[in-house]
């Protein structure tokens, strides 16, 4: 009898921690992506929104969420200048920036300047920053 509760107990381990695996790698692994979508979903409404998480062509832990690129195609980009596109982009993710996302790079259009065949490009690989 402590044997047969011995492997049933190890089984249901094993299960379990399979399980918390499956779980931590989908929806937890990604929750500074989720918390961009979300914010830039909300306030900017957007027909066309990709988050890129670069974070593995940087020396950062696998697993990362640090370098992040950002394609947003919305109408409350109309009639404002590049610049403040990117400053209404980085006031809504001003707490990722302040806490988890060291790196950002954006692409903000309008839904006419968008080219639905457009295939996002990834950043240049890291450098491996100080001039190297």
């Amino acid at each position: 009898m402590n044997a047969l509760f011995t492997i049933s107990t190890a089984r249901l381990l094993s299960e379990a921690l399979a399980n918390f695996r499956s779980f931590s790698s989908t929806s937890m692994g990604k929750l500074v992506e989720n918390s961009i979508r979300q914010k830039l979903e909300t306030a900017l409404k957007p027909v066309h929104l990709e988050i890129l998480n670069e974070s593995h062509m940087h020396n950062v832990p696998q697993g990362s969420e640090s370098h992040f690129k950002v394609v947003v195609v919305s109408d409350e980009f109309a009639g404002m200048p590049l610049i403040k596109r990117h400053r209404l982009v980085n006031a809504t993710l001003k707490d990722e920036l302040q806490s988890s996302v060291h790196a950002l790079s954006i692409e903000a259009k309008t839904p006419e300047q968008w080219n639905p065949a457009h295939t996002t490009e990834s950043s240049p690989s890291c450098m491996g920053g100080f001039g190297k």
